[in-house]
């Protein structure tokens, strides 16, 4: 049988539910589906892992958030984020596991009061081939997914994670403290998120 084709006013008629942020957050980033998928990148030192951090900390706003840190693991220096981003301010909505298989994911979202959102930190040590992380978006597409790449020259590092920005509705690209959207839902080109304050103005002045 063949699959549905939508018509204009089939695709009009259609309602998401979109996060009604405000301020910095609406500046940077619009009012993007609570379901949207998000890439981001980022090179090494540049803000990128506590930005990530306040965006789960902001997801919970929303509902539960899953964090799968296969990166870091849970060890000191994610424990000392955590405390940085006072994340104890969300305890019962976000949960951290460091080694989830993509299997084990499937069986925690596939529960009634699974995760709203799932964080995958990074794709690039998730080991997971482009064609499965497809595969669980489509299962779950009532989900939020972020997946964090690690960067090379400016691009995902990988072709299965430049597949996955492609496709992705939030791409983010973190530098310099400053978190920039390069999705469709970007309020204004060129306004960014300031994940630090004193690191903005440190590489602003090349210190």
């Amino acid at each position: 049988m063949a699959k549905r084709a939508y018509t204009p006013r089939d695709i009009e008629a259609k309602k998401y539910e979109c996060f009604d942020w405000d301020g910095e957050w609406l500046s940077a980033f619009g009012n993007p589906a609570i379901n949207s998928k998000w890439v981001v990148i980022g090179p090494s030192s540049s803000g990128k892992s506590s930005f990530v951090m306040q965006l789960a900390k902001k997801l919970c706003e929303y509902g539960p958030v899953l964090y799968i840190s296969y990166e870091e693991g849970v060890g000191m220096e994610f424990q000392r984020r955590l405390r940085l981003m006072k994340m104890g301010d969300v305890q019962g909505r976000l949960t951290v596991t460091p080694d989830d298989t993509i299997s084990e994911l499937d069986e925690r979202l596939s529960h009634p009061k699974s995760p709203r959102f799932v964080i995958v930190d990074s794709f690039q040590v998730s080991d997971w081939s482009y064609e499965e992380a497809i595969e669980l978006i489509r299962r779950y597409p009532q989900k939020g997914f972020v997946f964090i790449s690690q960067e090379y020259k400016g691009q995902p590092m990988g072709k299965a994670a430049v597949r996955l920005r492609y496709i992705a509705d939030m791409k983010v690209r973190v530098a310099g403290y400053k978190a920039y959207c390069q999705g469709r839902s970007a309020s204004k080109p060129g306004d960014y998120y300031v994940v630090w304050e004193e690191g903005v103005l440190m590489t602003s002045n090349n210190l």
